[in-house]
């Protein structure tokens, strides 16, 4: 089980993120245009430069969402690879068998 601090602070990352994802894009849109003046996108540079580094996306960590564990994550199950073959081997995911030979 990760820390509960860990996992908190993920969730805040992943939250911020989401808020400031159109404001994001909009600057990095004006910053990208080389049809623009160069202050102009120096400007947006500096604006988003202002945002808080934790609302961008490549700050988020994919945890599983039972164990909080930062590696081995499925992106579809949004599980561990532990976690996922504890499930499976129960029957809890629908279609997913355990190999056993």
């Amino acid at each position: 089980m990760a820390k509960k601090s860990a996992v908190n602070r993920n969730n805040k990352r992943r939250k911020l993120a989401q808020q400031y994802a159109p404001r994001r894009a909009r600057l990095k849109e004006i910053a990208r245009d080389r049809s623009l003046a160069p202050e102009e996108r120096f400007q947006a540079y500096l604006k988003l430069a202002q945002l808080p580094r934790n609302s961008a996306v490549n700050r988020v960590r994919n945890r599983c969402d039972l164990t909080g564990r930062p590696r081995g994550v499925y992106r579809k199950f949004k599980l561990s690879r532990i976690a996922l073959r504890d499930l499976a081997s129960i029957g809890l995911i629908p279609g997913m068998v355990k190999s056993s030979w």
